[in-house]
């Protein structure tokens, strides 16, 4: 099994242009983001990405952006699903990241909600896989679990960040049959470090959240034996510390405390060596 990189697309700032040279620059095998909005945009990223020997990994949030829009619909939802899916098929993804469903529904509207998206994903010929994201259906792992046990073919794009600061703690090490649970549904995971106050920290490198780090390490590893244990291929992972709130400011000035761009890069290498550690160990123990 291979480890296979994606570059977010969140907080790029310049032409897409550009993000497909950086993917390409620093070994990323692809890119996750948000398809463009225009046909003639999204034929351009197409070409560039091919050009590149670059994959895609299509975003879509539903019924608004990472939050959904107050009293949006089931059918609002859905709605915003397929227009969103039909524009990424053009890119030719890997398969979907949803952002879906909204954390004020309740479980049956939940399990009704990804039932229609996984059938609509198979009639498409594409895989969808449901981050766990604050705000939406997936926000805490006791939620996610009771949808996962109703739903056998749910796939999970895994962001524990998320789950840590709705928990107010490192949830997962005291829920390891969630975790278990979550391995064994996963599909692709976002490699951002949560604490018990935020959804990131302020540099994962940073000696006083080592913890946390070493945390989301033992919960991605997880994933990695599930996968390994299934015999895929490749498993997928996005870098994703991220802007808008997410990533510490100084006061008054809004100075950035530390660089994505180098925090991303800094998580890719890291997860390249936990990989080819964990790979070896999974080799040592088979053979």
């Amino acid at each position: 099994m291979e480890l296979r990189l994606f570059q977010s697309l969140w907080g790029h700032q310049g032409p897409l242009s550009s993000a497909v040279a950086n993917a390409e620059s620093y070994g990323f095998d692809g890119i996750e983001g948000q398809a463009p909005r225009t046909a003639g945009a999204r034929a351009d990223f197409c070409r560039e990405l091919k050009a590149e020997d670059l994959q895609f990994i299509a975003e879509i949030t539903t019924a608004g952006s990472y939050v959904p829009e107050s009293g949006a619909t089931m059918e609002t939802h859905l709605s915003s699903f397929m227009r969103q899916a039909d524009a990424a098929m053009e890119l030719d993804p890997l398969f979907l990241t949803v952002v879906g469903g909204c954390d004020a529904w309740p479980v049956s509207k939940s399990v009704e909600f990804f039932g229609s998206i996984i059938a609509i994903s198979e009639r498409l010929g594409i895989t969808a896989s449901f981050e766990t994201h604050r705000s939406r259906s997936l926000f805490n792992p006791w939620v996610t679990r009771d949808i996962l046990l109703q739903l056998p073919k749910l796939k999970l794009t895994c962001d524990f960040s998320h789950w840590c600061v709705v928990a107010e703690r490192l949830v997962m090490d005291t829920e390891p049959e969630v975790l278990a649970l979550c391995a064994k549904h996963a599909h692709h995971i976002h490699a951002r470090v949560g604490y018990d106050q935020g959804p990131q920290v302020p540099h994962p490198a940073a000696p006083e959240y080592r913890a946390a780090l070493d945390a989301h390490d033992r919960w991605w590893s997880a994933i990695w034996d599930a996968h390994s244990s299934q015999q895929r291929e490749f498993t997928t992972m996005t870098p994703e510390f991220g802007p808008d709130g997410y990533l510490h400011t100084l006061p008054y000035t809004k100075a950035p405390v530390a660089d994505l761009d180098n925090i991303n890069r800094w998580m890719a290498y890291r997860q390249r060596e936990n990989f080819a550690k964990r790979r070896a160990a999974m080799m040592l123990v088979a053979a």
